[in-house]
């Protein structure tokens, strides 16, 4: 299964104090082969918590970066971005001034490794308008424009990251199978929403949408890679920080998250994150995003 993460982005001027760094921040120079590295990731992660916590800032346009307020632990900090791959990671404590060196991706095929999923997604085939109207697998009552709304917008995409490394690839450990497509109506059909996942393509797309996920796969199997390249951050985007909090457990997964109202996002400022484990576990997650502790609320379940 996979983890789950939280996480909660900020706005704050990174660049203009990059240089003065205080008791509870890390910061420093990020350089590469050609001098500084602007617009990438350095990331500060520790398991010395009471979960795993991991706070992530931009470089600026002269490699300076400043990690900002980070709680007393021990933290692992390394430089990831667009054409790089990741750096080792190096042991820092809060306080202090550490300067990092990226590590340019030897090819285009590792840099790809590093891409946001939905661009690996964005390979996956759409059927020509040629396909619809009842002659083919796809029911005829289903448009071009249904089957984009399905893998586009409000199906598959809406609670997975298609494209991301899991499922780009078919894992053996999934089974053997005669093709590519095979091994896709199994993977639908895994999980407590298989049944849901196997109605949406067998039922309402004929199982058509099988050959194309293939297809998909199969091309990143032979080395295909996206067809565009992804941009370093550019301007604000360099003040985003996120801070991230790993607040299930490693066998349930997380569908949502409520921590405050979006018509007033000032409710619950600070106050305890709410987890939606749909049907991996009862027990709710509870994250203290002060303190960093996970609770559990235990859901009473009664028959309908």
């Amino acid at each position: 299964m996979r983890l789950a993460w939280l996480l909660v982005a900020a706005l704050v001027s990174v660049s203009a104090h990059a240089q003065k760094i205080g008791p509870s921040d890390i910061g420093g120079v990020v350089t590469g082969p050609k001098g500084p590295e602007a617009g990438v990731w350095v990331i500060a992660e520790t398991t010395d918590l009471a979960t795993k916590y991991a706070k992530i800032v931009v470089t600026d346009d002269k490699g300076r970066y400043l990690i900002p307020e980070l709680p007393k632990a021990g933290y692992s900090v390394w430089v990831r971005g667009y054409g790089l791959v990741d750096s080792p990671k190096v042991q820092a404590a809060p306080g202090k001034a550490l300067n990092l060196t990226a590590v340019p991706a030897p090819n285009d095929a590792a840099a790809a490794q590093y891409y946001p999923a939905i661009y690996w997604y964005s390979m996956l085939e759409i059927p020509p308008a040629s396909e619809f109207g009842g002659h083919t697998k796809i029911p005829k009552e289903r448009t071009q424009v249904d089957w984009l709304k399905q893998v586009k917008n409000i199906g598959c995409i809406g609670c997975h990251q298609l494209g991301q490394a899991a499922t780009r690839t078919i894992e053996p450990s999934l089974g053997k199978f005669e093709s590519s497509e095979q091994a896709w109506v199994r993977r639908i059909q895994s999980g407590q929403s298989g049944e849901q996942m196997t109605m949406q393509l067998a039922g309402n797309f004929g199982g058509a949408p099988y050959k194309y996920y293939g297809e998909w796969t199969d091309r990143i199997a032979k080395g295909e890679l996206p067809f565009a390249k992804p941009q370093r951050p550019q301007g604000v985007e360099r003040n985003v920080v996120i801070t991230s909090w790993e607040w299930s457990t490693e066998k349930r997964y997380l569908h949502d998250l409520i921590a405050s109202d979006r018509r007033n996002p000032t409710v619950n400022a600070y106050g305890p994150l709410y987890g939606s484990p749909e049907y991996s576990t009862d027990n709710m997650p509870i994250l203290d995003p002060k303190s960093n502790k996970v609770t559990f609320f235990g859901r009473a379940m009664r028959r309908a």
